[in-house]
């Protein structure tokens, strides 16, 4: 389909750093998985959609180069995968709001709630436009596509530097003084 020929590279490029991205996470928390625990309830709220991000934006890239035969499939891709990532955003504000561990500041709701909604809102946008302005629905895709792997980035390393920075809690010392 002519339509998304000039793409190819961009999706590419995009699909090949997600899936690198989500490589490097999973190394990222091995390695700091002997630092001091963080609630199950923060990591749902705070590291899991870093991954879904970057596999969105894999997923985004996977739509973009397939060989469509019509655009009318392309648009129900994208309105599909934009309606549920605004459903899991509303997920990830409830598990923002519950978890206790973290207090959360204006720099975690833009990165983890309203960036992402926007992103996911524009996928739907290009969906319902796409038919009778191809050009820029395409470039709306992009810009999502672009933003879910920029944030990402941010919310992962944000997340390591909080693990890194995070003072681990002294060792107890045994009355005969050794430490356990």
């Amino acid at each position: 389909m002519p339509e998304l020929t000039e793409w190819t590279n961009f999706y590419l490029i995009v699909g090949g750093s997600a899936g690198a991205l989500i490589g490097l996470q999973f190394v990222v928390l091995t390695l700091i998985a002997q630092r001091p625990k963080v609630t199950s309830e923060a990591g749902a709220a705070f590291a899991t959609p870093s991954v879904v991000h970057f596999a969105v934006a894999l997923l985004l890239s996977a739509i973009g180069t397939a060989p469509w035969h019509a655009i009318g499939s392309i648009a129900l891709c994208f309105a599909a995968v934009g309606l549920t990532g605004t459903g899991y955003t509303v997920i990830v504000v409830r598990r923002v709001r519950t978890q206790k561990s973290y207090q959360p500041v204006f720099e975690d709701w833009l990165f983890h709630c309203l960036l992402p909604l926007a992103a996911y809102v524009m996928l739907i946008l290009s969906a319902l436009m796409i038919n009778w302005r191809t050009r820029p629905a395409l470039f709306i895709v992009a810009a999502a596509t672009i933003s879910l792997l920029f944030i990402g980035i941010h919310n992962a390393w944000d997340a390591v530097t909080y693990h890194v920075y995070k003072q681990s809690p002294e060792p107890q010392k045994s009355e005969s003084g050794d430490s356990q």
